[in-house]
């Protein structure tokens, strides 16, 4: 027991860089409350101690503004940070190193027994405000945006937003061109901090990368066309197309900031 709970204190500090210290975790975390109130209900429920197991619950609910039925699944390593407002049903089940956030809903979309509520794999994350409903699966590493409702499979590694949700994010579609020169940047930084990233769900900066890729597209036709122009005779294009870098359109100091808070919450970054 006391290694599972060692274990919820560093999954707090992986994640959370307000996080300063091990006692302040334990006393101001209403997140690490709730799940360990919740495993103390749940094996009250498995035991048949239904009337005992739904009142932990509630004063658990009580304590930390969070409702999570003794019926439910939850894995290893969970963390709901804030979690003012977050509800987890009965049947839903929830794996290993998952994340939600404050007003979060693991609903059901059905009065009939069974099961009704989702299930969540690994590496999930759930942005504040959403709802998650009815019997679906969000595969391993998926995301869900803010105040997104999901009523369907989320694939693996796939973002979801919106009402009803979608998916605008997702490793399996195809690679554009020039995925590579758009990639450099968000990895230099970490995430992408200049909305250059093929898989951004901002529609007017994914405009804006595909008009990017568009244009390096046309430098490299115009000096192919040169090149077996003046192999014929010609005599064109005599000086080099300027070269349009990604880097251009970067802010250096930012960047800079951006390490410096990285570094600062985990120096190996």
């Amino acid at each position: 027991m006391f290694n599972r709970m060692k274990e919820d204190v560093q999954s707090v500090f992986h994640r959370d860089p307000a996080a300063r210290t091990t006692f302040e975790v334990l006393t101001n975390y209403p997140g690490l409350h709730a799940i360990w109130l919740h495993r103390l209900g749940h094996r009250l429920w498995k035991a048949n101690w239904k009337w005992l197991a739904r009142s932990v619950s509630t004063f658990s609910r009580w304590l930390t503004g969070i409702e999570i039925h003794p019926g439910a699944t939850l894995g290893r390593r969970f963390f709901i940070d804030h979690g003012m407002g977050v509800v987890i049903g009965e049947t839903a089940e929830i794996g290993n190193d998952v994340t939600l956030y404050h007003g979060v809903t693991l609903g059901g979309t059905s009065w009939n027994a069974g099961k009704r509520h989702p299930t969540l794999e690994d590496n999930v994350v759930v942005g504040a405000g959403a709802k998650v409903l009815g019997p679906i699966t969000m595969h391993k590493g998926a995301k869900v945006g803010s105040n997104s409702v999901v009523v369907r499979d989320v694939p693996e590694n796939a973002t979801v937003i919106g009402i009803p949700g979608r998916v605008v994010v997702s490793q399996k579609k195809p690679t554009p061109p020039n995925q590579g020169e758009r990639e450099k940047i968000a990895q230099k930084y970490g995430f992408d901090a200049y909305a250059v990233a093929t898989d951004n769900p901002d529609p007017v900066a994914h405009a804006i990368g595909v008009m990017v890729d568009h244009v390096h597209l046309i430098d490299t036709k115009v000096e192919e066309m040169c090149k077996a122009i003046n192999k014929m005779g010609g005599d064109v294009c005599g000086k080099s197309l300027p070269s349009l870098e990604l880097d251009n359109f970067s802010d250096d100091e930012m960047a800079k900031d951006i390490k410096k808070a990285c570094d600062a919450f985990d120096p190996q970054i």
